[in-house]
């Protein structure tokens, strides 16, 4: 194992500085021989303790807190709320720019508060379904001619819808922003839902449905397991919708559902990089402020009964290993318990030291994979625990080890260690993920969305920072009970 004894201060010095500026290049940090002595002190300080205590010290720590000690310096230099500049279209629709002319290109970002949680039985899918339509043509623009005209100025672009939100992106060379606009107003206001079109799209998404469940053991599990646990609310319905309802989705359906939703009214769009906020607001008017307005979409009402017992599901598909998934209702993202389930699922399985891989596929070697899922939600959602048995390991063993290691949470807690260690991790990926525009744009729009206001973006650091080892504990007691969780099992034979 490689590690420092160095016996010079000197040296330690000397070594500071390589440190600093390996990483102030690694992060892209503006150059500063003030904050560069000044980084410099504070790792010749660690070294020099070291020393003094006899203390070895792992390379891979040093580099871990050479880095940590880096970022938290960047932030200062980076984005911070006043930054962010806002405006409303008369329509409605809320714009969030960040100028960054740091690289001569730039984003958009539109969050359309439409996903899966919007649609009833008999139209389901109909969010996703538009997530398609949305590339296939409008009144200036026709078929084809949105990839096209993007691709003809330098741009690229993409699309997701989830249970709660279908967002847009586009990445472009700042001088192609007016044409940015121009393609997203067309589409926005005169979307062509031409019959033709819709059938040619509707055998893509009923292809797409029946493909991602035969090759997707994960999918068909997740989706089964959603739907056991949602009985009442719409997170029920895959994103994707079933299959009969896409298969008679109406004409009369489709233009409905896409003059409610896609108003715009209901979409908050973000832009960042080499953008003036002037020009970005001259732009939205002259494009996108002439889109009528349209009454408020109907809000979900339905809320899921409090479960009141364990269910427990089986899925039999040709697989050569069992698979299993353990899914807790938990809060939405508004909730005050989000960052310590946040912490509480990288605890679980970030890394090979966190608690499941360590225990069940390195230790006891009962698993070949391991994973959680905790995301962003408007109602109470899901956390789910994902794992694969390793060969002749029968799926039970490995739902009794990963319980084991929930209760010993529940009951012993967590290390401050550990949870100093998770804290970093999300520090770093924090300030590494808004140093490039793409960042920015999707974290502000999110905070912007689900948390209710773009500036908590900012609180986020301190809010992982004032978690506890107690409230650790206190959300796995809370969440983390038999009678609140939905167990789905995929193996080759249900019959055994």
């Amino acid at each position: 194992m490689f590690g420092l004894f160095l016996r010079s201060k000197i040296k330690f010095f000397i070594f500071s500085c390589l440190l600093v500026g390996i990483f102030r290049a690694i992060i892209k940090l503006p150059p500063s021989s003030e904050t560069n002595i000044w980084l410099a002190l504070q790792i010749n300080q660690l070294l020099l303790y070291a020393n003094q205590k006899l203390i070895f010290i792992p390379m891979k720590k040093l580099l871990m807190s050479a880095l940590l000690c880096v970022v938290l310096l960047s932030a200062n230099a980076q984005i911070k709320a006043e930054d962010v500049k806002t405006f409303t279209l008369k329509n409605g629709m809320k714009f969030l720019v960040i100028e960054d002319s740091s690289i001569p290109n730039a984003n958009m970002y539109l969050f359309y508060r439409v996903g899966s949680r919007n649609e009833y039985q008999g139209i389901t899918g109909l969010s996703h379904f538009f997530e398609h339509m949305m590339f296939n043509g409008a009144k200036k623009y026709g078929p084809k001619m949105f990839d096209r005209t993007m691709e003809f100025n330098g741009g690229a672009n993409n699309a997701y819808t989830t249970e709660n939100v279908t967002v847009y992106t586009n990445w472009f060379p700042s001088s192609a922003t007016e044409v940015i606009f121009d393609l997203e107003g067309d589409r926005i206001a005169t979307l062509n839902i031409d019959p033709k079109m819709v059938e040619s799209e509707r055998g893509v998404v009923l292809s797409e449905r029946s493909t991602g469940l035969e090759n997707s053991k994960w999918r068909l599990l997740s989706e089964t397991v959603q739907g056991t646990a949602f009985q009442e609310h719409p997170y029920h319905w895959p994103v994707i919708g079933y299959e009969d309802d896409m298969k008679n989705w109406k004409q009369s359906d489709l233009e409905r559902y896409f003059k409610t939703y896609y108003a715009p009214n209901n979409c908050v769009t973000v832009i960042a990089g080499n953008v003036k906020f002037d020009e970005a607001k001259r732009l939205a008017e002259k494009y996108i402020e002439p889109i009528p307005a349209q009454p408020e979409p109907p809000k979900v009402m339905i809320v899921e009964p409090p479960q009141t017992g364990e269910r427990r599901v089986w899925v039999q598909k040709d697989v050569s290993s069992s698979s299993l998934m353990i899914a807790y209702k938990v809060p939405e993202s508004k909730n005050e318990d989000y960052y310590a389930l946040s912490i509480l699922s990288d605890i679980l399985s970030s890394g090979n030291s966190s608690r499941l891989y360590s225990s069940l596929v390195d230790k006891k070697q009962l698993a070949t994979q391991v994973f959680t899922n905790f995301g962003e939600s408007f109602d109470p959602t899901l956390f789910g625990i994902y794992a694969t048995a390793a060969d002749k390991v029968n799926e039970n063993d490995v739902e009794k080890a990963i319980y084991e290691e929930i209760e010993k949470i529940k009951t012993e807690g967590i290390t401050e260690k550990e949870l100093q260690k998770i804290k970093n991790q999300k520090l770093m990926e924090f300030y590494i993920q808004i140093e490039t525009i793409n960042g920015k744009s999707n974290n502000i729009g999110t905070y912007e969305v689900f948390f209710g206001d773009y500036k908590k973006m900012f609180d986020a650091p301190a809010a992982f920072n004032k978690v506890t080892v107690d409230d650790i504990k206190n959300v796995a007691k809370k969440y983390f009970m038999k009678t609140n969780r939905t167990v789905g099992i995929l193996k080759a034979n249900t019959e055994e």
